[in-house]
C-alpha cells in the first residue's frame, strides 16, 4: 500500500509534477499567483497550467490578452467575437444565438456556466459547446467541467451510495482531495468513514 503523505504547501521549490498530483482550492492558486507576480485571471484550469509552467521554468507563461468589455455596451456579436469576462446573458446575446442556432435556442444552466467559464474564447466556440451540451443531455450524461471536481465527486458518491448523507459525502471528498493522485470517487474512499 502506498505511503500516504501530506499534501505539500503550494510554494516556490515545489515540483510541478507534485503540484499536479494534489487538489488545491482556487483561492490558494490565486494567492500563489499574486505572491509570485503571475496573472490571476482565468478559471482554475488556467491558473493550474500557469503555476505548473512557472514551477517548471521559473518564467511567467504568456497569457492571451482578453479584451475587457466591462463598461462597454455590446451592440453586435459575431461568431468570431470574443466572449467577454463576467458575461451577462442579454437580449443581444439571445438574438445572436437564436439567429445562429434557431428559435429553439434557450439559455440552459449548463450553457450559461460554460459561457462564464470560457471568457476569451469565441462565440463560434460557444455554439459548438451548446450543441455538445445538448448532445450530452440527450444521451443522459451531463458532463461536469474539470474545474468542478467537487460537484463530480459528490454526484458520483451519491450514485454509488443512495441514501447516504451529504456529511458522509463531504467527509469522503475531504479525504480524497488530501491524497496524491486523481480526485475521482472510488468505493475505497468510504474507508475514511470507518475511522
Amino acid at each position: 500500500m502506498e505511503n500516504m503523505s501530506e499534501r505539500p504547501d503550494l510554494a516556490l521549490g515545489l515540483k510541478s509534477k507534485d503540484f499536479l498530483e494534489y487538489y488545491y482550492l482556487k483561492e490558494e492558486l490565486v494567492e500563489f499567483c499574486r505572491d509570485n507576480g503571475l496573472p490571476v485571471t482565468g478559471g482554475k484550469q488556467d491558473l493550474t497550467e500557469r503555476i505548473a509552467f512557472f514551477l517548471d521554468t521559473g518564467r511567467i507563461k504568456e497569457t492571451t490578452r482578453r479584451t475587457s468589455v466591462k463598461g462597454k455596451k455590446i451592440t453586435e456579436i459575431k461568431a468570431d467575437s470574443i466572449i467577454e469576462e463576467n458575461i451577462v446573458c442579454s437580449e443581444i446575446h439571445r438574438a445572436f444565438f437564436k439567429r445562429e442556432i434557431g428559435e429553439s435556442f434557450s439559455f440552459n444552466v449548463a450553457f450559461q456556466k460554460w459561457l462564464k467559464a470560457n471568457a476569451g474564447k469565441t462565440y463560434g466556440d460557444a455554439i459548438d459547446a451548446y450543441y455538445e451540451i445538448k448532445r450530452n443531455k440527450k444521451q443522459g450524461s451531463s458532463e461536469i467541467g474539470k474545474q468542478f471536481e467537487y460537484n463530480t465527486y459528490i454526484r458520483d458518491f451519491f450514485e454509488d451510495n443512495k441514501g447516504s448523507s451529504l456529511d458522509d459525502a463531504i467527509e469522503c471528498w475531504k479525504y480524497k482531495k488530501s491524497l496524491k493522485g486523481h480526485n475521482k470517487y472510488e468505493r475505497s474512499d468510504l474507508n475514511i468513514l470507518d475511522q
